[in-house]
């Protein structure tokens, strides 16, 4: 066995543009794209010689040869997923705000978490991607009291999975700028920016901190800025850290890959690229140990 077998539930622009960066991958192979209805997501697999599935998540939970899923649906769809494919054995890549395994940011926490051997893997929200490495870089370095961002996206780039998961979003994002960023309190704003042509994903990060180090700050934002770059490489520092007395402001930007989504998607693209990189690592595990 040289790669993971893969299973997509939710064959949307999301699972989709999943589909396409798996195909890239050295690690994961692409064999099950699955949804509950027969969708331009599912024909579009279909024509590209992947197994599809009209019967959810039963079609990947029933497949032996199955290792990692990406749940590419809803918070709410995700809540019922995740029973059948933990008693199923799957590794799981969530990519809603459920968050019923442990947030993960690939730069940051993956390998702790590989460590205890979670089987499920929450990606958090596309603003938390973007916004999560930079708390975690100030706070590792000048003690974060509160942390606020403000994503702001385009509208276009919000679709129904989005936009019905508006309050998941902020509250998850909200909790792992705690869990992950280090911060003591912290809040996050989305803004879905109808301009046209369509902007590229902005986001803003204040913080007011304990430490101050101005050098400090600037040297741990630039290396984790690097970090990022390695899976996400439209990933950009649009401000560089500005520091105000104990107020930390970063303003850094997301170009998408333009695999499947619009290059201004960028939101989409970097949730998903992380979730490749990660499962990338998880399968690179599970093979060395011959699962």
């Amino acid at each position: 066995m040289d790669k993971i077998k893969v299973g997509i539930i939710g064959p949307g622009n999301i699972g989709t543009d999943l589909m396409y960066k798996v195909m890239r991958s050295q690690n994961l192979q692409m064999k099950t794209m699955t949804g509950i209805v027969e969708s331009e997501g599912i024909k579009r697999a279909a024509a590209l010689g992947f197994q599809t599935s009209i019967e959810g998540v039963k079609a990947v939970a029933e497949d032996p040869e199955i290792g990692i899923v990406f749940d590419a649906t809803g918070a709410a769809a995700h809540m019922k997923h995740a029973p059948i494919l933990k008693a199923a054995g799957k590794i799981v890549f969530d990519m809603t705000p459920a968050a019923v395994g442990p947030f993960v940011v690939p730069c940051v926490n993956l390998d702790h978490l590989q460590e205890l051997n979670t089987d499920n893997y929450n990606m958090v929200t596309c603003g938390g991607q973007a916004t999560i490495p930079i708390a975690y870089a100030i706070n590792r370095v000048a003690d974060s009291e509160y942390t606020e961002i403000v994503a702001c996206i385009s509208s276009k780039s919000a679709g129904p999975g989005t936009r019905a998961n508006i309050d998941e979003f902020t509250q998850t994002t909200a909790k792992a700028l705690k869990v992950v960023g280090g911060a003591d309190r912290s809040k996050a704003i989305i803004i879905l920016n109808p301009a046209e042509p369509p902007l590229m994903m902005s986001n803003t990060i204040y913080s007011i901190v304990k430490n101050p180090d101005e050098k400090a700050i600037v040297a741990s934002v630039n290396e984790i800025v690097k970090e990022v770059q390695a899976y996400v490489p439209g990933y950009s520092l649009r401000v560089p850290p500005i520091v105000d007395g104990n107020k930390v402001t970063v303003i850094v930007q997301v170009e998408g890959a333009g695999d499947f989504l619009p290059k201004y998607s960028g939101n989409l693209d970097i949730i998903n690229a992380a979730a490749v990189a990660a499962a990338e690592k998880v399968a690179a595990k599970m093979l060395k140990e011959g699962k």
